[in-house]
């Protein structure tokens, strides 16, 4: 009787964490899109290599 009552709380413990709707990130940078995507506005990089990688064409752009 004890495993049944354990399964099925373990059953609507799963279905819970399946069903539950995901909170907005915390941070903004998490907004991003993939990477190599460009940021939204207001966001940062997804990594330090993109925001690198960012500044140089902007540089290289620029001269």
């Amino acid at each position: 009787m004890a495993d049944k009552a354990f399964e099925h709380k373990e059953w609507e413990r799963r279905l819970a964490l399946k069903n539950r709707k995901v909170p907005d990130p915390s941070l903004p940078v998490y907004r991003n899109g993939d990477c190599g995507e460009k940021s939204q506005p207001g966001t940062g990089y997804c990594s330090p290599e993109c925001r690198v990688g960012a500044e140089r064409l902007v540089r290289a752009d620029n001269s």
